[in-house]
């Protein structure tokens, strides 16, 4: 199989949940490729996502006719149909997509995706789409939106960071973003100082304006 689509993410099921991703991940630079099976849906969202697809995700012809065995990551936003969640959530584990993620509408659901193969179990009354998009497009690990000019994130720290202590790194003039707490591997967080030196092990926590600590965590 060719090479896939790494930085492409398919999106399947345009409600409120799925929209919002598809959009911010659109926004955040991602290719996207969305399927919905309603007309009218997908007509309505054809001005803003470039790849969109009116189709049946529950039939594997189709989906291997749209390309979607060529994408790394795909997200499952049905909510409304379990059947259908579900189902879609199996053919993309039978495609063997590599890390799919599945919107569930409760932890009964939940558990059924996550028996299947699905790996990211998703409860929009926790996780709104536009917290999912960067933790599904990036290398965060784990993202909160505070405010609108104020995030949090949870990521590991970019090379150029490992083995200079935080105090000499001057991360907040240059990137704009604060670490504010450290976990080395085997330890539990502990509140970063100007003394601290990050290691590659590390998992770190930022803070910041969304669009800094989005820069910042894209850093290799």
């Amino acid at each position: 199989m060719a090479d896939k689509k790494n930085d492409a993410v398919v999106v399947i099921g345009l409600g409120r949940f799925g929209t919002s991703l598809a959009l911010e991940l659109i926004r955040r630079g991602t290719e996207v490729l969305a399927i919905d099976q309603r007309a009218k849906v997908v007509q309505s969202l054809s001005g803003h996502i470039t790849q969109i697809a009116t189709a049946d995700s529950t039939d594997l012809d189709t989906l291997q006719q749209l390309g979607v065995p060529d994408f790394y990551r795909a997200v499952v936003g049905i909510g409304n149909d379990l059947e259908a969640s579900i189902l879609t959530a199996s053919l993309l584990v039978e495609l063997e997509i590599d890390d799919i993620w599945a919107k569930a509408v409760s932890k009964q659901h939940g558990r059924i995706l996550s028996r299947i193969g699905v790996q990211h179990v998703v409860l929009p009354e926790h996780d709104m789409g536009e917290r999912v998009a960067h933790l599904v497009s990036g290398r965060m690990l784990d993202y909160m939106e505070v405010d609108e000019n104020f995030a949090m994130a949870k990521i590991r720290p970019p090379k150029d960071y490992v083995g200079v202590p935080l105090g000499d790194s001057n991360l907040r003039r240059k990137h704009g973003v604060t670490v504010v707490a450290i976990k080395s591997p085997g330890e539990e967080f502990t509140y970063a100082t100007a003394d601290t030196e990050l290691t590659y092990g590390d998992m770190i926590i930022v803070s910041g304006r969304p669009e800094q600590i989005e820069r910042f965590a894209e850093l290799p």
